[in-house]
């Protein structure tokens, strides 16, 4: 791993980060591949993948359940993740991190264990109009189980959340709300630390999905104020499976088990079992340890290249990107905030989005099409799907402007 990822002038230097990512280095129907599917999965540095290999080859063990050597290495890697992670988002304390598969587990377990015991009817969740399909559905869920009901806090043409409206919602029936730090197909940057203070004023708990915010942003618990936080460890380079909850530890000790099993238990007898402390409570069974090995390497690498660099020079790859495309004739970019990560969904007049990633696919440009997991939001915007192009701090202004002239030739074929 190349630790200081800048030349002697100081400048980024993004060809010693690439170096670091051996999947970059491969052809797409024998061109060099462009991969800008980044808010989908990020690939991984050798570090993550070595660290995965090194575990198996060298410690591989159940966590917490003996005492021989490799089990006590094993848990002691894994628990040195919670222990990074806690840094990583500057949490007040490790306890406060609960070891997930990702976002989508982490807000499951808010949404049974928090909210279903607490939602009566009438009561009703607050949401926004951009969220991923994982901030909802598990929602609609418990309100089907409760007679709760799912608020929707509107969004701007320009794909801003409007704060004065997600304000107002915020009624004495509200009871949870939930927003995404950063929207997947958007890249709209909330202000979670505004909207947290107003949730505070109100006794409303607050959960951020930050899986698109993590690989992009510092993170501080303590600066959002927020009351739950879910991250991805695939988002974040580092192996997929992976993720994590953060939560008030007042919240997480008054939180039932979402899932039983071994692990989470202090005792069992028949006549009743009683579970552990928070975290270790809602880790039931055995976990993907090497994978979060492999999460704890990749913290370290991001930390190693560092987040203020990383947001700089993807900004600047934002800003490349957006006006290269703004140029292209009949060509549509839904989400212009006036804070945003490099994220760039868009469409050409007349073209469906399968079909123009299917054509840049054959130029080697990797980019997702669809709903990106975000049904109303399209419906928002009246389309039933768009093309992303997602960026990250190893992709290159060459690889923008080759992505562009992709899409001019993409254009002229379905033209």
């Amino acid at each position: 791993m190349n630790a200081m990822p800048h030349d002697r002038t100081g400048r980024f230097d993004v060809e010693r980060v690439r170096a670091d990512f051996p999947l970059l280095a491969r052809k797409v129907h024998d061109k060099p591949l462009i991969y800008f599917d980044n808010a989908n999965t990020t690939q991984k540095p050798l570090v993550v993948i070595e660290a995965v290999d090194r575990f198996y080859r060298e410690s591989n063990a159940n966590v917490a359940r003996a005492v021989h050597q490799l089990g006590e290495e094993a848990t002691a890697a894994y628990e040195a993740t919670r222990d990074k992670l806690a840094r990583f988002i500057n949490a007040p304390s490790r306890n406060e991190i609960v070891l997930t598969s990702g976002t989508t587990q982490a807000i499951n377990l808010v949404a049974y264990s928090y909210a279903l015991p607490r939602l009566k009817p009438d009561d009703e969740i607050l949401v926004t109009t951009m969220e991923h399909h994982a901030n909802i559905v598990p929602w609609q869920l418990v309100c089907e189980r409760t007679g709760a009901k799912l608020k929707i806090a509107p969004i701007s043409e320009r794909g801003e959340l409007i704060v004065e409206r997600f304000i107002d919602l915020l009624t004495p029936s509200v009871k949870l709300a939930a927003v995404a730090h950063v929207s997947n197909v958007l890249g709209t940057i909330n202000p979670i630390a505004e909207l947290a203070r107003a949730t505070r004023r109100r006794g409303i708990p607050l959960l951020v999905d930050g899986s698109q915010a993590a690989p992009h942003l510092p993170i501080d618990m303590r600066a959002l104020g927020c009351d739950f936080y879910a991250l991805t460890g695939h988002k974040l380079y580092g192996p997929t499976g992976t993720g994590a909850l953060w939560a008030r530890k007042e919240l997480l000790r008054d939180m039932p088990p979402f899932f039983g099993g071994g692990e989470m238990i202090r005792e069992v007898r028949f006549e009743k079992t009683t579970f552990a402390d928070p975290p270790h409570r809602f880790e039931a069974g055995t976990p993907n340890i090497a994978g979060f090995v492999g999460l704890g390497a990749a913290i370290d690498y991001v930390e190693s290249v560092g987040r203020d660099r990383i947001g700089t020079y993807e900004h600047a790859l934002l800003d490349h990107a957006t006006h290269a495309l703004k140029a292209i004739p009949g060509l549509r970019i839904f989400g212009e905030a006036g804070h945003k990560t490099a994220v760039i969904s868009f469409l050409i007049e007349g073209a469906h989005a399968h079909d123009l990633a299917t054509l840049l696919d054959y130029e080697g440009v990797a980019v997702r099409s669809g709903h990106h997991c975000a049904h109303p939001l399209m419906q928002f915007y009246g389309v039933p799907a768009t093309v992303r192009a997602s960026l990250a701090f190893y992709n290159t202004h060459d690889e923008v402007d080759r992505f562009v002239e992709a899409i001019q030739k993409v254009r002229k074929l379905l033209a």
